[in-house]
């Protein structure tokens, strides 16, 4: 009852933070406040930082005949102004705004590329530049467009008349006191970061006296300090926030060194330290594993980053202070969530996947999460974050964490987790020629008085993974027949693997041009069922897992394992 209710008020307590910085914001776009976003319009840009992410000059020409596609989502103007319209999809309106867009007309390199990104900042500039209100001024927004105007600026500014040159100077120096403004009162997380990086940007690439950047400088290096873990994760545990944040400290740091100035050590020592934890979230396809709001990777996207990594050594296999553990042997690639949920303020996008994991096999994904849909519909984010869409156990059908749902918190654009475990203990039992972990938690203890134990242990060169089980009461107790003790192992599929039957009904997994894996299990039978894989870079895919049900008071462990073979007698697709 007493972590209920510690939950309820730390509930409250962010409600009404996010409540106070909306009304602050709103007073800070009012008129008692604009007065502090005019001032000095620089002369110029010194310096315009690179861009690591992606350019593809085909959307640069789709844009210049009115079709953006963007965050998953194509709109055509029919000639009007992209920022004139009302479109629905909030997505859309926030990477619209964003402007990280221009990249491709950077990269189209035409004169005619140029022209359309003049007049679209253009338009944006008459349409919002002088009203701080809706998604275009919302400060993550506003951090994204700094950085994009500053890093395209040369294909913006060319062949520009003085009187645009001013006007576009003139509102990004506004943007950025604004953003200057209101970064303290942001919510915890990326965007706070990803603020303090656009203002650093900022102090380097525009005409500033020695103080702002010494302050912009000092203050990304305390968010820093406070949001990168010591292994190089994110505190909010998820591994794409890993990748989006090193697409941008990079360059900042290359803008620092271009400018002869000294990068800050907490710059220096976070990228080094967020390179191996990205290399540690990656299967040996390049992507990332499905963890805490990670969805389909993009797979030159972080090939772009990673580019910059220059230990290029094995990955780490233990990560404690991110929570996660790594197995690695002969080609197979298992990773395990083994952490706390993150703290509540940045549990926007975490999953109940406690004790979950991922296993490939060479370039082929067998056992997976079921990810995120990055762009789809708002109402499959609770069902891809519930516990049953992940490679691990539940209890009674029930999630090792909740995620509140209340109306009275729709301020709040994700739902944070709360109720989750409170205690993960996990130890690794690596020895000679076997990799593995043993690791526990309390999610279902104050619900139904029962801790779930996995141990997970790949050998023989990666040839089998061997899995074990538990669900005891405190102690180590048996669980009591109360009917309240029905557990489900789910093992999702990808779904590009295939089920066979061998001639002893082992349930094998095959897939194209890859290895094939026997499952098989000592207590039980292993029933198939419908899945649905939300990663998928096409949308939502159909899937298969094999599950394995029971009652913990008639079995205290279950023993299951895959193991890699090349039999070829098969007689039953399933």
């Amino acid at each position: 009852m007493a972590t209920a209710a510690g939950n309820t008020t730390r509930l409250w307590t962010l409600v009404a933070k996010e409540m106070w910085r909306k009304a602050r914001r709103r007073l800070r776009a009012g008129p008692i406040y604009r007065w502090r976003y005019s001032g000095r319009t620089p002369e110029r840009v010194l310096i315009a930082p690179p861009d690591l992410r992606l350019a593809d000059p085909q959307i640069a020409l789709e844009i210049y005949y009115g079709r953006f596609p963007l965050s998953g989502h194509l709109v055509e103007t029919g000639g009007r102004s992209p920022f004139q319209i009302d479109v629905p999809n909030r997505g859309w309106q926030k990477t619209l705004h964003g402007f990280r867009w221009l990249r491709h007309m950077r990269a189209a390199g035409t004169d005619l590329s140029a022209a359309n990104a003049r007049a679209l900042v253009s338009d944006w500039i008459a349409t919002h530049g002088g009203s701080i209100t809706g998604v275009a001024w919302e400060p993550a927004i506003t951090a994204k467009r700094i950085i994009a105007w500053l890093q395209h600026s040369p294909v913006v500014l060319q062949g520009a008349e003085f009187p645009f040159y001013r006007s576009y100077l003139k509102s990004l120096a506004m943007q950025i006191r604004y953003l200057r403004s209101v970064v303290k009162e942001m919510p915890d997380g990326k965007d706070r970061l990803r603020a303090r990086i656009a203002l650093a940007f900022a102090a380097l690439s525009l005409p500033a006296p020695a103080s702002a950047l010494r302050g912009a400088t000092r203050q990304l290096a305390e968010e820093l300090e406070r949001q990168i873990l010591p292994d190089g994760g994110h505190i909010s545990r998820n591994p794409l926030t890993v990748m989006e944040l090193l697409a941008d400290l990079l360059p900042l740091r290359h803008t620092y060194t271009n400018q002869a100035e000294t990068p800050p050590a907490a710059l220096i020592n976070a990228v080094d330290r967020m390179l191996p934890a990205l290399r540690f979230f990656r299967h040996e396809d390049g992507a990332l594993a499905r963890f805490n709001g990670m969805g389909a990777t993009i797979h030159d996207r972080i090939a772009a980053i990673l580019r910059h990594d220059d230990t290029e050594g094995a990955p780490l296999l233990h990560a404690p202070h991110s929570g996660y553990e790594r197995l690695s042997m002969g080609g197979v690639t298992v990773i395990a969530d083994t952490g706390l949920p993150p703290p509540i303020d940045v549990s926007n996008t975490a999953h109940a996947g406690c004790l979950s994991f991922e296993m490939s096999s060479g370039r082929q994904h067998f056992l997976v999460n079921c990810g995120v849909d990055t762009y789809g519909a708002a109402e499959f984010r609770p069902l891809a974050r519930a516990t049953a869409a992940h490679t691990t156990a539940t209890l009674n059908d029930t999630s090792s964490a909740r995620f509140n749902h209340s109306i009275r918190v729709n301020d709040i654009e994700s739902p944070p987790l709360i109720g989750g475990p409170q205690n993960v203990p996990c130890r690794r039992t690596d020895r000679p020629g076997i990799q593995g972990f043993i690791a526990s938690h309390d999610g279902y203890v104050a619900r139904f008085s029962l801790y779930h134990e996995r141990e997970l242990a790949l050998t023989s060169d990666g040839n089998v993974l061997v899995g074990i089980d538990r669900f005891l009461r405190a102690g180590g107790a048996a669980a009591r027949d109360n009917g309240r003790d029905l557990v489900t192992i789910r093992f999702h599929l990808h779904p590009d693997v295939e089920l066979l039957q061998d001639e002893e009904d082992r349930l094998v997994l095959t897939a194209q041009n890859a290895d094939r894996w026997v499952m098989s299990c000592e207590e039980l039978a292993p029933s198939i069922e419908e899945s649905i894989y939300f990663a998928g870079l096409g949308g939502p895919r159909r899937s298969r897992q094999i599950a394995l049900t029971f009652k913990a008071s008639e079995l205290q462990e279950v023993h299951w394992q895959f193991t890699r073979t090349h039999i070829m007698n098969y007689v039953q697709k399933t």
